[in-house]
């Protein structure tokens, strides 16, 4: 653990972009919930709770980053544990709806005092930490049976998540998954064929779907094939998302004209799953743009951390949070332009929550903790040789 801090590096990249999206997501939260606002103090409440998640996750970032991110690998195994003992708590019978409520169909929040937790995004970071631990004290995963472990491994906050049901929660862990088995040496062409094997065997899953998550993928269906016939019915949410988009423009719309487009369309979820589509109506497809711009600088510098640290953990670490973050921010863009089904992915460090604000600036922590390490080169003394063995004896 011997390392010198440096202080020019990627994960000061992370950070900026990450600053950047946590206001600008304040503003749309706002925008999104407060019709008639008066001035720059004049926020809604949702916006304030939003303000304070920013400043906590701002501070329990600079808690991660201090400490040698080494010392994570004694975390990982407590971290699994209580993020399954949550995930599994969820699903347990009996429990209190005060505490345990389902929210659209998913017990997927704990009711806590001050807001609302939901487990399954902690168990993200958990997820990582564990996994690269994992995938660290191994050889690297060059045959394509040493996929079959991490898998398994995976396979078990998948199913806990799937079962709550949050199907789009539960499709994250995939990308990074595959993210880290690449850093860990897992060869290209066995996870093509992982890929795949998943592919041709995901149609035998739709017997298993429930009722709603079968009419997303069928309302999908039907807006890729221009019919309208269910525009106001399942499609609605998504019809009127991409109304929103072509009313922003090129430039967006002013400010008011931006709250009562939001407000007189009945957007559901507006500063949440569907906030990217606010911004790209106050701000058009420059807005757009530069949303997804950040996005791309906050991926990139998780890849360029990767790429500098010399540590096999740190680099798996680091890939993993990459991996997360790209493939919400994906999912959640394509729901909002109708390009993929409404699963529930919220847009990183933009939508508001607690649960996914905190996640978000933890894992930027570690990535900042990550790049700001510099390992020193161990001190190895020159050999000694024993008396009468050294490997010359000078002429006389």
């Amino acid at each position: 653990m011997r390392s010198t801090i440096r202080v020019a590096h990627a994960g000061w990249l992370a950070l900026a972009t990450a600053l950047a999206l946590s206001l600008l997501g304040i503003y749309a939260v706002d925008l999104a919930t407060n019709h008639s606002s008066s001035g720059l103090l004049d926020l809604s409440a949702q916006a304030w709770k939003q303000i304070v998640f920013l400043i906590l996750g701002v501070i329990g970032a600079l808690v991660i980053a201090l400490p040698h991110y080494k010392l994570f690998m004694f975390l990982a195994w407590p971290a699994a544990f209580v993020s399954l003992a949550l995930l599994v708590f969820l699903l347990v019978p009996g429990v209190p709806s005060w505490l345990v409520a389902p929210v659209n169909g998913a017990r997927a929040w704990i009711n806590l005092p001050l807001f609302n937790l939901q487990p399954s995004e902690p168990a993200k970071i958990a997820f990582v930490l564990f996994m690269a631990l994992y995938l660290r004290r191994r050889d690297p995963p060059e045959k394509f049976l040493s996929l079959i472990p991490p898998g398994l491994l995976a396979l078990i906050p998948v199913g806990l998540i799937t079962l709550q049901p949050d199907l789009g929660t539960a499709c994250l862990f995939v990308p990074s998954l595959f993210g880290m088995l690449v850093t860990a040496g897992a060869r290209l062409r066995h996870l093509t064929l992982a890929v795949v094997i998943a592919g041709v065997a995901a149609p035998a899953a739709w017997p298993f779907l429930l009722p709603h998550q079968k009419a997303r993928f069928e309302a999908l269906v039907q807006q890729i094939e221009g019919d309208r016939s269910r525009e106001h019915d399942i499609n609605f949410q998504s019809f009127t998302a991409q109304r929103l988009i072509g009313a922003g423009g090129l430039t967006g719309q002013p400010d008011d004209r931006t709250r009562a487009l939001v407000y007189f369309n009945r957007l559901p979820e507006p500063h949440n799953d569907m906030v990217f589509s606010v911004i790209a109506t106050r701000f058009g497809v420059v807005g757009a743009i530069g949303v997804t711009a950040l996005f791309i600088g906050y991926f990139a510098s998780a890849l360029l951390v990767a790429a500098m640290c010399k540590d096999r953990f740190g680099r798996i670490v680091a890939v993993g949070v990459a991996g997360f973050i790209a493939a919400q921010v994906v999912v959640n863009i394509g729901m909002n332009i109708g390009l993929l089904p409404i699963i529930g992915v919220t847009l990183p460090f933009v939508s508001y929550g607690g649960s996914s604000v905190l996640t978000c600036w933890a894992m930027t922590g570690l990535l900042f903790n990550i790049a700001m390490r510099r390992e020193l080169t161990p001190y190895n003394p020159a050999p000694r040789y024993p008396l009468g063995q050294e490997p010359y004896e000078r002429k006389k």
